[in-house]
């Protein structure tokens, strides 16, 4: 199939690149599916999830995912005798009214992709490919398998270069050959597995698929693929669009993909790297591709373990847009390969309200780009953690919670725990051992030390830190300990971005200027309708009620104003009561709510996420 950027070539470059690095699974994902030549290769290996954003491209991969061979075919050659190939070939028909080819794109209309005699003949034949299957003559598969023959054998008589951005002006032999419809070319290996395709924007689809391996191989160059491919979106789905121009471009797809743009192709790498729930990610790419290789491996570094990518270079032959000038006859193809990490960081710091549970979810709102994350709220830092940006921000208030993160993120991890275990072992420490327990607490509210108020932390009570009026530890023994599962919290506890900030204001006292508009602000206050205990006021600070409830949500409404974005989470019921406070402010500036349901283990609750965006905007300068 004379497709832009098909892999045909590249395939044992791919397997290559798989059994080098030793890469296994159950699932392989072919995101960028285009002519389906990879998921073809692969489909007697892993099961398939191949996507698309043409439709005639989806059509073309379900035939080549769901086959083995042609299909039988049983009821059309029951009623014609013969298969459909050699009946379609072998018909005449005469064009009227309904054939759109004819009337739009041969010399009829004025255009010239495809002689009248051709044209006529797809229009028959598409139009009879429907009858047949409202008939029930033709099952789905057999339909989808046919559209995709149609397809691929009307490139082979097209007046093109190989796109259809433009007709030639002057016949091509190939052009005046008369058409003869052709069994789609696949990979005769039988599919293992119920295969899924999809027809659906990218970066959407990677936040609610998951697998083993993906494969990336997105555009390379300023060429649109709703431009180069508009006719066979028209045969595929005959929906008789409006058209205009002198190529007859449908006129309502003028979507641009946002990889034929380089700043907006840079941002939804990042977008997909972030979202990418697979162990390989492999991506296709070209040494002449509008991001840079050097770009695009310092970008996926960020996402990979150990910041580790591994670059293949494979000599490739360059195809020129008819916008392009020369660049050179020297074209590599590369293939970039890391695993993802796809960790998620548990903080040392047992915390109530901590959103380590849905932090996926969390992630799964983040905006495309991040500059800066600011964890305004946080807390035991199980977000900020996680994150990948240029820099993070962890701005906590309570100075206890403050400086036993910064002790976690600052001090040398075999110090932290050789301290833990020594103030153990000097109290005695057990679990549920009162009076050793005491002990510690009576001392760490003479020293104030850091360490000992961590270990207290893990031996008191539903690990809560409560402290009286007098800022005094008082928080009764509990029936937690020390153990190893934390010790590897503590060593874990490294964040994914390297540039962290520490900072312990309010978060009305942080500073607003130091931030672009790239930023995003991440807030989890205390829950107004909740009734634990760490919103209470009993514990050495201001509680939260009604009144520190407004000025939040007033503080983010500004932030709102300023163009900042944000992602605040809250709970809206809970109990049989509602937040009226927080739903009416969400309706009245019409922000976005994302409904997480049960969420905790004993006090559980059904939290929201909002946001004042949506992920999938992005204006890059350009084309503002």
């Amino acid at each position: 199939m004379r497709f832009l950027g098909n892999k045909t070539r590249m395939l044992r470059n791919i397997r290559s690149v798989m059994d080098e690095n030793h890469i296994t699974g159950e699932t392989f994902c072919d995101l960028f599916a285009g002519s389906g030549s990879v998921g073809d290769f692969f489909k007697s290996k892993f099961k398939i999830i191949a996507n698309d954003s043409l439709y005639s491209l989806s059509v073309i991969n379900k035939a080549k995912l769901s086959n083995k061979t042609v299909p039988a075919f049983s009821k059309f050659i029951e009623k014609f005798g013969e298969n459909p190939f050699d009946y379609f070939n072998a018909q005449t028909y005469l064009a009227d009214s309904q054939y759109f080819i004819t009337n739009n794109y041969s010399p009829l209309g004025e255009r010239q992709y495809f002689s009248t005699e051709n044209a006529v003949k797809i229009d028959g034949i598409r139009i009879e490919i429907e009858t047949l299957y409202k008939d029930f003559i033709l099952s789905a598969n057999e339909r989808e398998f046919l559209l995709a023959s149609l397809i691929e054998s009307v490139m082979g008589v097209s007046n093109t270069t190989g796109t259809y951005e433009a007709f030639l002006k002057q016949w091509d032999k190939r052009a005046l050959k008369p058409f003869v419809l052709a069994p789609l070319e696949m990979d005769h290996g039988k599919p293992i597995a119920d295969n899924i395709v999809y027809n659906k924007d990218s970066n959407e689809l990677l936040r609610s698929i998951k697998g083993d391996i993906l494969y990336i191989d997105p555009p390379y160059t300023i060429t649109d693929y709703n431009a180069a491919y508009h006719l066979l979106e028209s045969i595929a789905k005959y929906d008789y669009p409006q058209i205009n121009g002198i190529t007859g471009r449908r006129k309502n797809d003028r979507n641009y993909s946002r990889y034929t743009r380089r700043e907006q192709a840079l941002v939804n790498f990042e977008d997909l790297f972030r979202q990418a729930q697979f162990d390989d990610i492999l991506i296709s790419y070209s040494t002449q591709g509008l991001v840079s290789v050097e770009e695009l491996c310092s970008l996926a570094s960020r996402f990979a373990v150990d910041g580790n990518v591994k670059v293949y270079r494979f000599p490739f032959r360059e195809y020129k847009n008819i916008r392009q000038s020369k660049k050179g006859d020297n074209l590599n193809e590369v293939i970039l390969y890391f695993k993802k990490d796809r960790s998620i960081i548990r903080s040392p710091l047992n915390y109530t309200g901590s959103k380590y549970s849905i932090f996926t979810e969390i992630e799964r709102a983040l905006p495309k780009h991040i500059s800066s994350f600011v964890d305004m709220m946080g807390g035991a830092f199980n977000v900020g953690v996680n994150i990948v940006a240029q820099e993070v921000v962890y701005n906590e208030f309570l100075p206890h919670t403050y400086q036993i993160v910064k002790m976690l993120l600052e001090e040398d991890k075999d110090e932290i725990l050789r301290k833990v275990k020594e103030i153990i072992k000097e109290y005695g420490l057990q679990k549920a051992e009162k009076g050793a327990y005491i002990n510690l607490r009576n001392h760490y509210n003479q020293t104030k030390d850091i360490y000992e108020l961590f270990v207290l932390h893990m031996y008191c009570f539903q690990n809560q830190m409560r402290f009286n009026s007098k800022m005094q530890f008082n928080t009764p023994i509990g029936n937690c300990s020390f153990n190893e599962s934390l010790a590897e919290r503590i060593y874990a506890f490294v964040p994914k971005t390297k540039t962290v900030k520490l900072v312990n204001k309010s978060y009305n006292e942080v500073d607003l200027s130091l931030f672009d508009k790239d930023t995003v602000f991440y807030f989890d206050p205390p829950y107004f309708i909740t009734s634990a205990t760490y919103n209470d006021g009993k514990r050495g600070f201001v509680g939260w009620d009604a009144d520190e409830e407004t000025k939040l949500l007033d503080f983010i409404a500004d932030l709102n104003l300023r163009g900042f974005k944000f992602i605040l989470s809250n709970v809206l019921r809970h109990s049989g009561r509602t937040n009226s406070m927080l739903a009416e402010w969400v309706q009245t500036h019409h922000f976005r709510v994302t409904e997480i349901e049960k969420v905790g283990s004993k006090n559980i609750r059904d939290e929201v996420i909002i946001t004042n965006f949506d992920w999938r905007e992005f204006q890059c300068a350009e084309n503002e």
